[in-house]
């Protein structure tokens, strides 16, 4: 019973602090000192006591917390026990409000030299609304601190899914960063709407936060695919799952926001479009979290239901509601007094690029949402699945690839075709090198072709920007500067796209997948890689059982298994192992055994005899390079919220 005190305490300490902060602010309005940064404190303190109680909890498995006793269990590994925090509804919005409260402590400290400035006031109150918002969600419905009442020495345990690949400590943190962290942006353009101070050098400012934000939800996004390539079975990273949908839209239109801002910082345009993206994308993570905690959609990736859809949907009103009336009031002043020049200019291509990636956010938007309008309107349920969305992605990824061939060498406000042509020549003539020599050694997928050609521009592109910078570094006898320039993060970013964007192509289009039944000590070649079996394995632990296939691919050992975890359920769950080098993928599952079925767990097939298993094999050329590109993507965007202040810039 003392958990449930002491978190509750600290919960409430945590929710007062975030309604002291906004009465402050309010006062501070009037002409009263800031006390923000002493409430922030307080939040944060409050959030570190709630986490640090539940985490004593799960580690010494103390069950007279409901939430322990039903995702946790003595024979819980010490790093799902750390884990199992955020791999339920309640638990997750710990790690949610915990990254929302240190968010808000960073903001007023790193503001705090202007913490008398009206849009830095505005800003932090409407970041202790949010943060006041999601606590109070835990105070109320969902609370991580109810008692158990009843005396159990054993708990369930987490669920298999989540304890059974480390990435689980990695993704949700990095994805719940990424939606927590576009609070910020969306606090200053609240602020920027409510002072009227639309043309400052905010917008840019919070470019940076911005960055922060997209490249942790990108990383996170990216690590997501891998653990469900890794975990799932199925041989594929990204199945247009709605909850993977929710964690897209958010990146679609924060990535627009991010190329569109350059254009109202260098020509004052596009005032009320970046307001309504920064808005926008913040709402989407309010969505987001609606879809994944209310129970509304069915998906491997979503919480149980709950009662939180209401309040969140509620509050998802309230953002959007709030954002279009401040817009609305500020019509006049947003305008901007000058216009596009040339539509092929680098303004005009920004353009192009913003129309692209909000247009396939609503397309996304409307796959996600259709089921559940058509279930409600005609009591039938119906599904959108992957050629919906496929029939979209891929016009608008080769778009996205050509802009990027171009946009950043072309001049801003003219177009002068010579000049143009003189800065892609060289990327142009490489590319169409290498498409020659794909063609000669037997390449025909046209899409392949065409994403090579496109990534070798788009790559060409970003590595002349990069020796631009390096060459002005250079002449200024300081190149470690050269890493801090604006454009230096932004074009690595650029190369990891490019990787992610070959390895995509490259796997989708030349991935097999067979299914082969061999006995013991037999050996077969699927797509020119050597598979044999050489037996079985047990393997037993406090955590898991396992009947594992001992497996040679080209000489490695693989041990594709099913496991039975120990705790709330005794379903077999299939362990796939896979060969991986940086040309290839070899996956590999447990589909079946022959005879009677002694392999435990295992699917009985028909018609294998005893002693042999049906094998899944699939193999996926340049599948690594997608893990590379996002790793690339994720330094660059560290790279671009660490460079040199906005005013620095002006400066330099």
């Amino acid at each position: 019973m003392i958990l449930t005190w002491l978190g509750r305490i600290a919960l409430d300490v945590a929710f007062l602090a975030c309604v002291a902060g906004v009465v402050s602010q309010v006062l501070t309005l009037r002409g009263r000192r800031s006390r923000a940064a002493l409430y922030g404190a307080v939040a944060l303190g409050g959030m570190v006591g709630a986490v640090g109680v539940m985490q004593f909890a799960l580690i010494t498995h103390n069950f007279s917390l409901a939430y322990v006793a039903e995702n946790n269990a003595t024979f819980t590994p010490l790093i799902y026990s750390i884990t199992g925090m955020w791999s339920a509804l309640e638990g997750s919005l710990l790690l949610w409000a915990l990254i929302l409260t240190a968010l808000t402590v960073a903001v007023i400290h790193h503001y705090r030299e202007e913490s008398s400035d009206a849009v830095v006031i505005w800003a932090t109150l409407v970041m202790f609304v949010v943060g006041g918002f999601f606590i109070l969600l835990m105070v109320g419905p969902a609370d991580p601190f109810l008692h158990n009442p009843a005396h159990v020495l054993q708990g369930a345990g987490p669920n298999a899914l989540l304890q059974d690949n480390p990435l689980v400590a990695v993704h949700p943190p990095l994805l719940y960063a990424g939606f927590v962290g576009f609070s910020v942006p969306f606090a200053f353009a609240i602020a920027m709407l409510v002072t009227g101070r639309v043309h400052d050098r905010w917008p840019l400012e919070q470019r940076r936060w911005t960055v922060l934000a997209w490249g942790s939800l990108s990383v996170g996004i990216v690590l997501g695919a891998w653990w469900s390539y890794q975990v799932l079975g199925w041989g594929g990273f990204w199945g247009w799952d709605p909850v993977e949908n929710a964690a897209l839209l958010p990146w679609l239109t924060a990535t627009a926001y991010i190329h569109s801002v350059i254009v109202q910082d260098r020509r004052g345009l596009f005032r009320i479009w970046n307001l309504s993206l920064a808005i926008a994308t913040f709402a989407f993570t309010v969505l987001g979290t609606f879809f994944t905690r209310s129970g509304v959609l069915q998906s491997v990736h979503a919480f149980s239901s709950s009662t939180l859809g209401p309040a969140l949907i509620g509050f998802f009103a309230v953002t959007v509601g709030a954002g279009v009336g401040l817009i609305a009031w500020r019509g006049d002043e947003l305008r901007s007094p000058v216009g596009v020049d040339h539509p092929a200019s680098r303004e005009g291509l920004f353009i192009a690029n913003n129309i692209l990636f909000v247009g396939f956010a609503f397309v996304v938007l409307l796959g996600t949402v259709f089921p559940l309008l058509y279930e409600a309107v005609n009591g039938n349920q119906v599904t959108v699945g992957t050629p919906y969305f496929a029939a979209v992605a891929v016009p608008v990824s080769v778009a996205l690839l050509f802009l990027m061939c171009i946009a950043p060498v072309v001049s801003w406000r003219t177009v002068d075709a010579g000049v143009l042509w003189r800065r892609v020549r060289i990327s142009a003539w490489v590319a169409l090198v290498v498409v020659v020599l794909l063609i000669a050694l037997g390449v025909r997928h046209w899409s392949v072709l065409v994403a090579v050609f496109l990534s070798v521009g788009a790559a060409g592109a970003a590595i002349r920007t990069l020796n631009g910078v390096v060459m002005s570094a250079r002449r200024r006898g300081d190149l470690w500067s050269a890493w801090r320039a604006p454009s230096a993060g932004g074009m690595i970013v650029h190369l990891g796209v490019v990787v992610l964007a070959v390895g995509i192509v490259v796997s989708t289009s030349y991935t097999t997948r067979s299914e082969v039944t061999l006995a013991t000590h037999q050996r077969t070649v699927i797509d020119g890689q050597y598979v044999s079996f050489d037996g079985f394995a047990a393997v037993s632990t406090s955590l898991e059982k396992q009947t594992q296939l001992v497996v040679s691919v080209d000489g490695h050992a693989l041990r594709p298994a099913i496991t039975t975890f120990n705790g709330r359920s005794s379903q077999p769950v299939g362990t796939p192992a896979i060969d991986s080098n940086l040309l290839r993928d070899v996956y590999v599952t447990f589909d079946a055994v022959g005879g009677n079925g002694a392999a435990s767990g295992a699917q009985v097939a028909a018609n294998v005899p005893a002693g042999s298993v049906v094998l899944g094999v699939t193999v996926e050329p340049l599948l690594s390079w997608l893990w590379i590109g996002g790793l690339m993507v994720g330094v660059g965007s560290a790279l671009s919220f660490g460079r040199r202040r906005h005013r620095d810039e002006v400066a330099a």
